[in-house]
């Protein structure tokens, strides 16, 4: 199947977009029947809306010492008093090794 190059309106700032070849092979092969209503930079701001993200999707990282090696690392939650914090090497040697 051959496509050819479309330009489209954009429904929501009413921008002129290119729908390439690559665009229209990609929709395609997921099975999309539809051209896109809306142009690039208005697709992305309506996924992250409805993602309901924020503006900074980074989160919070905490400073820890690993339980195993004692290097100095940062784990994406609170430590707790008592519970083992390990470093990415760690916790994958130990995922891997339960794993067996």
């Amino acid at each position: 199947m051959s496509f050819t190059a479309k330009t489209l309106q954009c429904l929501e700032c009413g921008a002129s977009f290119t729908f390439s070849c690559e665009e229209q092979e990609f929709f395609a092969n997921k099975g999309y029947t539809n051209e896109p209503k809306r142009c690039p930079s208005c697709r992305e701001a309506r996924r992250t809306t409805r993602r309901g993200t924020s503006a900074d999707p980074r989160r919070e990282m905490y400073p820890a010492v690993c339980a195993d090696c004692g290097k100095e690392t940062e784990v994406p939650f609170q430590p707790r008093q008592g519970r083992p914090v390990y470093c990415s090497d760690c916790y994958s040697k130990s995922r891997t090794s339960a794993n067996r």
